[in-house]
């Protein structure tokens, strides 16, 4: 059969004209959105220039836990004892701290996934790639709850804002392994399932299916991340709000009952958790404002005055027995100091060892501007038309800009949940004040005609509004203010050797001093350090340490500043007590400083390491009372001068532990290691007892920490081994 040339080309027309037929604006929504999520991800990604290592502590937690899980089974840690952790003690993994299995679950079931199709990675190389993905997808997800609430330009410019936040940038970039990587997520897919599910215009399996749907993401949230708080109250507080400003149906109740009902049946599940937090006080408040909503229907369906007035005394009597006697008979639960400290942040002065964290301190308005630059004066312009407009959406984002700004405002770590909203109200915002402009552009009149106005104006004039706006927002971003590309283009904790520089080469002090450990010293070696360095120890240096950042145990982080303050006489008797069963105590004692190699500064302390955490060893130790009580009482005045922050000259700081080991390791870098024949001090030389039982075994001559550079900074991770 001879096919001829036109049978061909009507074929292939009419596979042509066959297509799924694509609009120019959904070609250029989905083309941006592919842009947004490449740029997303490549910022994400520039740390990979130092190499590839897992970032700050926490992620290194969430990653031996992914590891248990592939090697031991998906319910292989209910419970799981790690004996590698918080000697003596151990650790309980479901119900700690940091317990919540959402990410790692999340992790182990995507890498089964990519294996069980070929695709061949390192478990470790795979959580580092994880966050950057993951990171960039909460953009795109923005972008759907931008365009739930405002529309799809006002979804495209919320994606932008997200994809260059520094901060985000920080809690999502190469090797930042926690908890935040799926959260934010989890958060923004709830809040735009939740306002589909409450559309008065859908039908009502509309609303079951998002409802459900909502829900689930609620549990995820909850197995997950310890700030599912937040989206809990916010979902609450908004409910209550419409009922006050009479926008509640029975889609509403609808709605709430199965976002909580599945979202608190899954919480309860999570080990951490359990049956208790149906008694927390946020739990009970969303229990109480679901029979507000309740008693609001039965008024709404009852015809008599006389009835309504009996259904709600009967009602807020029973609200208010109910949580008087809960709370009298002690079940109402409270929640974690943490929480407690972003709500009211005078509760964190308290508390050493929420102040220790650097994360942990109040934001100032000056970060908020470093933070977001122009976009802030968007954000305001935002609240004003979000006002003007009271829907239930925009009801909603006012109380999401609200209460994330004061909560970013209360703890600097809380400014990832201010991202998204900083980013709907600010192209809320730019939208609405080039509207008219745009208007104008496209041949409409700007003002309506009046006698004696003509209301027309050129359309150069709209133009250059936009161009400005235009100009303004690629200044905030493109250009490495605010922080954008300096926070991005930053190295991991570990290759930075835990400085705050950026080298021009890897730091790999911190790496070889773990690889040592895990090549040279025995497998049941005991690391005694402070709580910082505990999830290295474990993981990379594969031995025991003593604490790390779950802080579960506050006393036995004070056992330990404890230990690091007191004389070595005194440090030494203490040290012998802490034992498992008939094992010996820690047998190593790791502390890290930094020097700066130079004659011009003396070789001085550059205050980075165990030289500016000491102060906090101390503080944790005197402000608790158990440690207290059990060795007797000690002052920070007999140390530190409590204005300035700096330690007492000729005060017990320079007769601790900590300064003696540190002067020690210093001394042995700069004169023995280096020969520089600066005028230190050696407290091994005036000190028997301490020569005795304190032996530098780390750094050596095989191992010296270079300094050339890092900007003239020697990294020392000194490791000592204790003769008892």
């Amino acid at each position: 059969m001879k096919v001829s040339r036109e049978k061909i080309k009507n074929a292939f027309k009419k596979v042509w004209e066959s297509r799924p037929k694509i609009s120019h604006e959904t070609s250029l929504t989905v083309s941006s959105l592919l842009i947004i999520f490449i740029i997303a991800f490549v910022v994400r990604l520039l740390p990979i220039r130092w190499g590839m290592s897992l970032s700050e502590f926490d992620p290194f937690f969430q990653y031996r836990f992914t590891e248990h899980i592939l090697d031991s089974g998906f319910l292989s840690w209910r419970p799981w004892y790690d004996l590698k952790r918080w000697y003596p003690i151990s650790i309980n993994i479901d119900i700690t701290e940091k317990a919540y299995p959402g990410l790692p679950l999340t992790a182990a079931t995507l890498y089964t996934i990519i294996s069980f199709l070929g695709i061949s990675i390192p478990l470790k190389d795979f959580c580092i790639i994880f966050p950057a993905v993951f990171g960039a997808i909460t953009c795109i997800a923005l972008y759907f709850l931008g365009k739930e609430i405002a529309g799809k330009n006002v979804g495209l410019l919320s994606a932008l804002v997200l994809a260059l936040s520094p901060t985000h940038i920080t809690r999502t970039s190469l090797g930042f392994f926690d908890d935040e990587t799926v959260g934010l997520l989890a958060i923004i897919i709830l809040f735009t399932f939740y306002l589909r599910a409450i559309d008065d215009e859908k039908p009502v399996g509309h609303s079951l299916l998002y409802g459900v749907l909502s829900g689930l993401a609620l549990g995820y949230i909850c197995a997950s991340w310890g700030a599912s708080y937040y989206p809990i109250g916010l979902i609450t507080l908004f409910s209550f709000v419409l009922l006050l400003l009479r926008k509640f149906n029975e889609r509403l109740l609808l709605t709430y009952s199965l976002v909580f009902g599945i979202g608190i049946f899954i919480a309860i599940h999570v080990p951490k958790l359990g049956l208790d937090y149906l008694t927390t006080w946020p739990i009970l408040v969303v229990a109480g404002t679901f029979l507000l909503l309740c008693l609001n229907e039965i008024i709404r369906r009852t015809k008599t005055t006389k009835w309504k007035v009996i259904y709600f005394i009967t009602f807020m009597a029973l609200i208010a027995a109910s949580f008087a006697g809960l709370y009298f008979l002690g079940y109402m639960k409270g929640i974690a100091g943490k929480f407690i400290s972003v709500i009211n942040p005078a509760a964190r002065e308290g508390s050493a060892i929420v102040m220790s964290v650097q994360e942990h301190r109040m934001t100032s308005w000056s970060t908020l501007y470093y933070e977001y630059g122009i976009i802030l004066v968007f954000f305001i312009v935002g609240f004003f038309f979000a006002a003007g407009n009271l829907t239930k959406k925009n009801v909603f984002l006012i109380l999401f800009g609200v209460t994330t700004l004061y909560f970013s405002s209360s703890m600097v770590r809380l400014l990832v949940l201010s991202t998204p909203a900083v980013g709907i109200l600010a192209g809320m915002g730019l939208i609405g004040v080039l509207r008219p402009f745009i208007t104008l552009i496209k041949g409409h009149r700007m003002f309506p005609r009046r006698k004696g106005f003509e209301g027309i104006i050129g359309k150069e004039f709209g133009a250059l509004p936009i161009f400005l706006c235009f100009i303004l927002l690629v200044g905030n971003f493109a250009f490495p203010f605010p922080r954008v590309y300096s926070h991005a283009y930053t190295p991991t904790t570990l290759l930075a050797g835990s400085m705050p520089i950026r080298p021009v080469e890897p730091v790999t002090e911190w790496m070889d001093a773990l690889t040592w450990i895990r090549t040279t010293l025995p497998e049941d070696a005991v690391i005694f350090s402070w709580w910082d360095y505990g999830y290295w120890i474990t993981v990379e240096g594969n031995r025991t340490s003593l604490a790390d950042n779950a802080t579960f145990n506050t006393t036995h982080i004070a056992i330990i500043g404890r230990v690091f303050v007191e004389n070595e006489t005194n440090a030494l008797k203490i040290l012998e007590t802490i034992r498992r069963g008939d094992s010996p105590p820690p047998g190593y004692i790791l502390v890290f400083t930094t020097v700066v190699m130079s004659a011009d500064y003396n070789y001085s302390y550059a205050n980075w390491g165990d030289m500016g955490k000491w102060t906090w060893m101390l503080r944790i130790a005197e402000s608790n009372k158990r440690v207290q009580d059990a060795y007797g009482p000690i002052t920070l005045s007999d140390y530190i001068n409590e204005t300035t922050n700096q330690p007492i000259p000729n005060s017990k700081f320079y007769d601790s532990l900590i300064y003696k080991l540190m002067e020690h390791a210093r001394y042995y870098v700069v004169n023995e290691l280096y020969k520089m024949n600066a005028p230190l001090t050696d407290p091994a030389q005036n000190s028997t007892f301490f020569n005795e039982h304190f032996k530098l075994i780390y750094p050596n001559e095989t191992h010296r920490p270079k300094y050339e550079s890092y900007g003239g900074v020697a990294p020392i991770i000194a490791i000592y081994k204790v003769e008892y």
